[in-house]
Order: structure tokens, then C-alpha cells, then sequence
């Protein structure tokens, strides 16, 4: 089926809604007078095109992008965007502080404590601390 770029951006809105319950409403909000070219676009490409895809789970998707963004660093604003994605998408506090801890093995301390700080935020906003770590068995 093919596309044009309103449909893309408008199937996009409605997914990155239902992923994130609107943080990241707040990042095209602030990209709207400077360059609504490039919101537009993270939109209709990102979420109307990528993250739509059957092939993952929305829950695996934010795992991943979780990962992605935390070895990238200085991604703090997707970040906050995209915890909240992984608590919508069924991901426990408990399992996002443990993603995020394996991140300090291959993306290092200073990037692992400034997502893991993030997501403390993002919780706090949602009366989620504090993290109880999952029972061991």
C-alpha cells in the first residue's frame, strides 16, 4: 500500500500517541517554530513508516531504541520520550533500570547514570519510585 506523506504523518501521530501518551508532543512542540519540516518528517518517517512495522513487538522496539539512545548520549529529550514509550509499551520500571544498567558494559558510566536519571525523572512523573527490582527466581 502505498502512502502520501499526509497519510504517513497522520498514521504516524496516532502511533507515536499511543506510545508514548504524549511526551513527545512536547519535542515537536518545540521544534514547530523553528523547524516543522524536520517535526513533520520525524513523524511521518519515524513513527508512520518504522514503528508501525509487524516485525517487533512496540515493547522489543522500545527496548532496543532505550539502548540506542543511551549509547548515543546526549539524546536526554528522546530519551524521556521514549521511557515513557517503554512504560506504555508494557516495560516495568524494574525491567528500564536493568536495560539501563547493561548499558554501562558497552556504552560506559557517564552514559548509563545520565539515562538511568531520565528515566528516574519519567517516573517520578508518574508515581513510579521508588523501583522495587524484580524478585529473583
Amino acid at each position: 500500500m502505498t502512502m502520501n506523506a499526509d497519510e504517513q504523518y497522520e498514521r504516524g501521530l496516532v502511533a507515536l500517541r499511543e506510545a508514548d501518551g504524549g511526551a513527545g508532543q512536547k519535542l515537536l512542540a518545540a521544534l514547530a517554530d523553528v523547524s516543522p519540516e524536520l517535526s513533520h518528517r520525524s513523524v511521518a518517517w519515524s513513527y508512520g513508516d518504522l514503528y508501525v512495522r509487524p516485525e517487533l513487538q512496540r515493547r522489543d522496539r522500545e527496548l532496543l531504541t532505550l539502548g540506542i539512545l543511551t549509547g548515543l548520549g546526549g539524546a536526554e529529550a528522546q530519551l524521556e520520550v521514549h521511557v515513557n514509550g517503554a512504560l506504555n509499551a508494557g516495560l516495568t520500571p524494574s525491567e528500564i533500570v536493568e536495560a539501563l544498567l547493561q548499558s554501562v558494559v558497552y556504552c560506559g558510566v557517564p552514559r548509563a547514570v545520565n539515562a538511568t536519571l531520565v528515566a528516574k525523572k519519567v517516573f517520578a512523573e508518574r508515581n513510579l519510585l521508588p523501583v522495587r527490582p524484580a524478585p529473583a527466581g
